[in-house]
């Protein structure tokens, strides 16, 4: 098992974020052929603003990051 780092560097609070990397992790591992959660994703908050999440893969550890556009 490993671990999950999240980064937000955005304006959105802890909880959106984590319901964000969520919904990527039940997505599956689609990038690197399969070995990695997206490299990019861009989603829209209702609210307006839209948001990227990108990942690394780390030997022991997947990496979240959270910007806003």
């Amino acid at each position: 098992m490993s671990k999950i780092i999240i980064e937000n560097r955005s304006d959105l609070t802890d909880i959106d974020v984590i319901d964000v990397v969520k919904s990527l992790i039940a997505i599956g591992r689609v990038s690197n052929n399969g070995k990695q959660y997206c490299y990019l994703s861009t989603f829209v908050r209702p609210n307006g603003g839209n948001y990227q999440i990108s990942t690394d893969l780390n030997k022991k550890s997947d990496r979240f990051l959270i910007v806003k556009e």
